[in-house]
């Protein structure tokens, strides 16, 4: 038989350069990543092959030096201590354009240009001025399209959810998901009224907010918030907290949802009844308010469940995915949450799904736990969403139990 005691050091030994090394290139990611989303695609667009007369070279190299520039000095001002609306204006419509920019400059250029040393066919000065102008042009289309998509009403997603210990006098509750919307610089009120007037045409028993209403303090976005106020159910309006909330003092969120005639769910449950049966609405802290400092709040799941009747099912709102493990080892039926946005701007999507177990749409953890992830009402920072459409979700839930229809 091996001695493993006398190896496992050896390999701790091993794997310790390799950890220090990805520990140092994460710490100087936010120093690399702006410079390579605007190095790239300056080096694509203007240097491999393009042979512009110097004065376009000069201008486009000067034009995304600028860029390099101004985009983290826009973002420290206007999302660190200064909370300068107008500096993270231009800083997010910088990162938003940068990181479309270096995108496709990273698949129609670099790609292209191999797909056509690959065929043989080589590259011409036309060819890689054609390259450079097809990247600036499906930039533009998919900022402008994105700008519009991030700007407009969410559609309504509608699906129906059959959880099997739903009793048949709940069957067909409607139930309303918003989330992560995100008031912030950009001044979103009139936006927020019609998002309300939208969920209100549902009729929904249930509204669910879960998260990240804003970014920025409730005094700072109250009037965009306020419409929320309107919002009408015929059951019940409950919220969590998102992990924004935790930048922008949570507790001034958590009392204005108050005011406003929410219910704020932290780590505690509401009980639903209706034609005889009970369903379980249950909700927890983001799973970052436990180091936001604040006295009482943390993710915590007994406590929302403590008292409730463990036969009963349970509506479980939690503001991340990830916080799915916890539920399905504690027999939730039905976590809703958000946090992804659906990864906003694609292939940001690649990312979020190192960090959540679901991206968006209904998946299944452990022998009974559903979990329904939004891609977000709202949008955070760049202006744009590019193949992740905002929603506004009706689940309509089912009942084994419910009788059929002649």
């Amino acid at each position: 038989m091996t001695d493993t005691s006398s190896t496992r050091p050896a390999e701790g030994d091993a794997r310790a350069p390799r950890r220090s090394r990805m520990h140092r290139l994460l710490r100087h990611l936010p120093l690399i990543a702006p410079f390579l989303l605007w190095a790239v695609p300056c080096w694509v667009l203007l240097y491999t092959g393009q042979d512009w007369p110097l004065p376009v070279t000069s201008a486009g190299t000067a034009l995304f030096a600028l860029g390099l520039l101004c985009m983290p000095f826009a973002m420290a001002r206007g999302h660190g201590r200064r909370q300068q609306d107008r500096a993270a204006i231009i800083g997010d419509i910088l990162l938003g354009t940068s990181w479309v920019l270096f995108t496709w400059s990273v698949l129609v250029g670099v790609l292209g240009r191999v797909a056509l040393a690959v065929s043989g066919a080589g590259e011409s000065q036309d060819q890689a001025r054609i390259v450079t102008w097809a990247v600036l042009g499906v930039t533009a289309v998919l900022l402008a399209w994105g700008h519009a998509e991030a700007r407009r009403v969410p559609r309504v997603r509608r699906l129906d959810v059959r959880l099997p210990r739903l009793g048949a006098g709940l069957d067909g509750l409607r139930v309303v998901l918003i989330t992560d919307t995100h008031y912030g610089p950009l001044d979103r009120a009139r936006w927020s009224a019609r998002v309300c007037e939208t969920v209100n045409a549902l009729e929904a028993d249930v509204v669910c907010h879960t998260g990240d209403i804003a970014d920025g303090t409730a005094g700072r976005r109250r009037a965009q918030a306020v419409p929320l106020g309107t919002v009408r159910a015929t059951r019940a309006r409950v919220y969590v907290t998102g992990n924004h909330e935790y930048y922008s003092e949570a507790q001034g969120w958590v009392d204005l949802m108050d005011e406003l005639g929410w219910e704020p769910l932290r780590n505690r449950h509401v009980l639903l009844e209706r034609g005889g049966d009970t369903l379980v609405v249950a909700g927890v802290d983001d799973v970052t308010a436990g180091s936001s400092g604040l006295p009482g709040h943390r993710a915590h799941l007994a406590g929302a469940l403590d008292g409730a009747d463990p036969d009963l099912p349970v509506l479980l709102l939690a503001h991340q995915p990830k916080f799915v493990d916890r539920a399905a080892a504690a027999g939730i039926d039905l976590q809703l949450s958000g946090h992804t946005h659906g990864g906003q701007i694609w292939p940001f999507h690649h990312l979020v799904r190192l960090d959540q177990p679901a991206l968006a749409g209904l998946s299944h953890h452990g022998p009974r736990t559903l979990l329904y992830t939004s891609r977000g009402t709202g949008f955070w920072g760049p202006p744009f969403r590019v193949f992740a459409p905002s929603e506004i979700t009706l689940l309509v839930l089912r009942s084994p139990h419910r009788p059929t229809s002649p």
